[in-house]
């Protein structure tokens, strides 16, 4: 997932405010619909492992790894939902350049948050190959 978030922060978020006023609905619209076919499925997935992963840790792996993954992916499902998801829901009515600077401020939440999880999953992933399960 960082990989996608850090694209929609540093390419995609800050070209909304160059689609124009006459189209913005439409494309903000559109927008929603097609990121949520991407993004919703592989947020569920990274959501149920990374609990399952809290709640059953495998030897080779501290509890606190588990756990602080599956914190990171909670704090950042309740930023998007809080959030994010209210602020792109108000653009459909139109660009507003204030809830767009908003947005995109907002979401270096996400971003950072899921770069701590991508590196923390990747220490995880160390340990279980050098270690085993």
């Amino acid at each position: 997932m960082f990989g996608v978030i850090l694209v929609i922060q540093v390419v995609h978020y800050p070209l909304f405010d160059h689609v124009g006023t006459q189209t913005y609905s439409a494309y903000q619209s559109s927008h929603m619909t097609r990121i949520t076919w991407i993004v919703l499925p592989a947020m569920g997935i990274e959501l149920v492992t990374a609990g399952w992963l809290a709640w059953n840790p495998l030897p080779s792996l501290p509890e606190w790894m588990t756990s602080l993954g599956f914190v990171l992916v909670v704090l950042i499902w309740t930023s998007t939902a809080l959030v994010q998801a209210p602020l792109h829901a108000r653009l459909t009515k139109g660009f507003d350049p204030d809830l767009h600077r908003r947005l995109v401020v907002t979401n270096w939440f996400r971003t950072v948050a899921w770069a701590f999880r991508t590196a923390l999953v990747l220490w995880m992933t160390g340990k279980m190959i050098t270690v085993g399960p």
